[in-house]
């Protein structure tokens, strides 16, 4: 006599692992334990303050189940336990679903690449577009270079330069104004010329230099001295005396009745700095 085969039982399915499930099981779990606790803590202080109330009522309790549980089928704590893991699992996919369904779609799309994209396929290759990245959106192309700032001028002490450096200072203001011949011919026999060259316009510029400090000023003699070869020897247009320091009244007095141009150390930095008048343009603005 042949047995019948008992019928397998099919295994369960497992259940893909879902994070957002997951979170959301272990959520509802955690605010359950807080409801228990707090109900727990309550029952706890109540206990505290009355006993005898609380006494009755666990008496009240005992007898209630007692009573109910006689005929019927014994209750069972992992069979609640279980139930109750059922329907926080249901619970939990309930919200998973209302999640899906009010969330937003993604905010970008995919296009087809066109033919000849750089990756080396025939365009079948999808190409995501951002919404900042979209061709309407972006802004106008800028231009190769920018167009340079002009550069502050640079502050130089000149009291800390030696008096050779010095003439090549002012030798350099001259170039950058354009001055053209601008040479430094200062030393030995110079015949007081340290600077010579001519000024945009065409007249010949002759610049004596003296570095001196603040407490040192260059005095008529000085002036004298360079007023009797400037014009006469050297042939200047323009005669200048440059100073890091000041010129005495009387050395003022000689260079105005001689036509020399006296510059002094707060007309020189403006002079560098490009906020004062060059020293052939202040001859002219005298005439």
């Amino acid at each position: 006599m042949a047995v019948p085969a008992r019928a397998r039982r099919t295994a369960r399915r497992s259940r893909r692992f879902e994070l957002r499930a997951t979170a959301l099981y272990f959520g509802l779990l955690a605010v359950i334990l807080a409801l228990v606790g707090a109900v727990a803590r309550t029952v706890a202080a109540a206990a505290m303050h009355r006993p005898a109330w609380a006494l009755a009522l666990a008496l009240t309790g005992v007898g209630a189940v007692m009573a109910g549980g006689r005929g019927k089928r014994r209750i069972s704590a992992a069979r609640i336990a279980r139930r109750s893991a059922k329907a926080l699992d249901e619970a939990t996919q309930t919200a998973v679903e209302a999640l899906d369904a009010a969330s937003p779609g993604p905010a970008f799309g995919l296009v087809p690449a066109p033919v000849g994209a750089s990756s080396g396929c025939l365009g079948t290759e999808p190409t995501v577009l951002f919404p900042e990245a979209m061709p309407e959106a972006m802004p106008e192309a800028l231009p190769e270079t920018m167009p340079e700032t002009p550069a502050d001028p640079v502050e130089i002490a000149y009291e800390a330069l030696d008096p050779y450096e010095f003439e090549e200072a002012v030798a350099e203001l001259c170039r950058r104004d354009g001055c053209l011949d601008v040479d430094v011919v200062g030393g030995a026999g110079d015949l007081g010329a340290d600077v010579v060259g001519r000024t945009p316009d065409g007249r010949s510029v002759v610049i004596q230099c003296k570095r001196y400090c603040d407490g040192n000023r260059v005095g008529s003699q000085d002036l004298q001295r360079f007023g009797g070869t400037c014009f006469t020897v050297h042939g200047a247009d323009v005669a200048v005396v440059v100073t890091t320091s000041d010129f005495t009244a009387p050395a003022l007095e000689y260079a105005e009745q001689c036509g020399i141009v006296c510059v002094d150390g707060p007309q020189l930095r403006s002079w560098q700095e490009g906020t004062g008048p060059r020293p052939w343009q202040a001859q002219t603005s005298a005439a």
